[in-house]
């Protein structure tokens, strides 16, 4: 899709706390993390179903499936009955999945001529579809581990507004459907959003660890995703996505998920998210003289590290990105672009040879706890951002208003990343991502 609109996920401005993202004027995004209360997930599945139902549910999930890449993660789902196929962005960074519900026309000012419609969800042709009343839990949850402005229409439905950084909105309706994850397998009616008015072109898959995501609704306890690499921003390559086991995880390191009690009680902190234990960075052969303590979450949660499919560049905290702008600097100064920073975050930009400066630069390594590292080989430690201009990757994230250390897609790229839900984990593994979706 040209040009292709980065990660779809949205900064809410409302006193409430609540995961999400928003969208950059640059065509990136960045998963946003405000305050959250995890609560046990088994008891808000849907009461109809009874517990040898749901275990007949989770044993069946086993799906390989695929997703396209250009700076999103998108995913192609047939969701209804008979199934109709929605385009939804696969974040980890957030709770709510939505898709788009006949959007309403909009019109070009100039021409007042109708824009085509994206492709949308027709809630007329599913058997299987329903509305959700403004009774429901989840409407008005008396844990608030998921406080999106939620309000009662006049016909006592459930509905909920979401507001945009750039002062445009999405809004629309809760509601339930089934999920088609294969020919023969389906989830049972999920708790979704059926966007009727929002200018994306796709929808959002949640896959954080909150009680409404779809991993939690559909009794997920296992997903992985393989990102290939790309050769400019404009180009979009086929990925790799498993629901249940992932055939090479033997090869697979791991680290453990960290959690938060529900008693803790920090500002900055998103407990719903996929926080690892990192522990420092590495370019070239230099580490870093950066406390571990910084990609911790402090007092008030800042500095939490977070791994994040729905945010395309990484993000950090300014004492880890100072220290990681000196030795760029010490590197290759003389050839950063003076003056340029790329969404407000990114100002270690190069015009020129992009290969040769990341010859200069060398390897860049995430460092975890176990031995557990992420690579990034020269040849990819710059990005394409367009225009000719390529960037190292990594945004300050205090610019944007956030207190953490978040892993984008872009450092993701030919990694295997499992989210082991059952034995809170993350796996990791080097992958030539491109090949194994063929």
């Amino acid at each position: 899709m040209a040009p292709p609109l980065c990660m779809l996920i949205f900064l809410l401005f409302f006193s409430f706390p609540f995961s999400s993202s928003f969208i950059l004027n640059n065509n990136h995004s960045l998963s946003f993390p405000l305050t959250l209360t995890e609560t046990p997930l088994v008891k808000h599945v849907s009461n109809s179903i009874n517990k040898n139902q749901r275990l007949r549910i989770l044993s069946s999930y086993n799906v390989k499936s695929s997703f396209k890449y250009s700076m999103a993660l998108v995913v192609s789902l047939p969701i209804g009955t008979p199934p109709q196929i929605q385009q939804m962005v696969l974040d980890t960074g957030s709770q709510l999945s939505w898709i788009q519900c006949n959007p309403k026309q909009r019109t070009n000012s100039k021409t007042t001529s109708p824009r085509p419609p994206t492709t949308s969800f027709d809630p007329s042709l599913s058997s299987s579809f329903s509305l959700l009343p403004c009774t429901h839990p989840a409407c008005k949850p008396p844990v608030p581990d998921f406080t999106l402005p939620t309000s009662c229409d006049q016909n006592r439905i459930c509905h909920y507004s979401y507001f945009y950084a750039d002062g445009t909105y999405a809004e629309g309706k809760l509601v339930r459907e089934k999920l088609a994850l294969s020919n023969s397998q389906s989830t049972p009616p999920l708790i979704l959003g059926c966007a009727q008015d929002s200018k994306d072109p796709w929808g959002i898959l949640g896959m954080n660890r909150g009680r409404l995501s779809f991993p939690s609704q559909a009794q997920v306890t296992k997903f992985s995703y393989c990102v290939p690499t790309r050769q400019d921003r404009s180009s979009s390559v086929t990925g790799s996505f498993y629901l249940g086991d992932n055939p090479d995880s033997s090869h697979f390191r791991y680290v453990d998920i960290l959690t938060f009690p529900q008693s803790q009680t920090m500002p900055n902190l998103d407990p719903l998210a996929y926080t690892v234990p990192m522990q420092g960075i590495r370019i070239g052969a230099t580490k870093l003289n950066i406390p571990p303590s910084v990609f911790k979450p402090d007092a008030g949660g800042s500095g939490q590290t977070m791994v994040d499919s729905g945010s395309e560049l990484t993000y950090l905290v300014d004492a880890a990105y100072n220290r990681v702008r000196e030795e760029v600097v010490r590197l290759v100064g003389p050839r950063i672009k003076k003056g340029y920073v790329y969404g407000n975050a990114a100002d270690m930009c190069f015009d020129g040879n992009a290969v040769e400066i990341g010859r200069l630069i060398g390897d860049m390594a995430f460092e975890f706890e176990k031995g557990v590292e992420i690579v990034i080989p020269k040849e990819r430690v710059l990005a394409d951002v367009g225009g000719g201009v390529h960037c190292l990757g990594i945004g300050r994230s205090e610019r944007l208003g956030a207190a953490s250390n978040i892993i984008g897609n872009i450092h993701q790229q030919n990694q295997w990343v499992e989210f082991d839900l059952a034995n809170h984990r993350l796996g990791f593994g080097e992958a030539d991502c491109a090949r194994l979706a063929k």
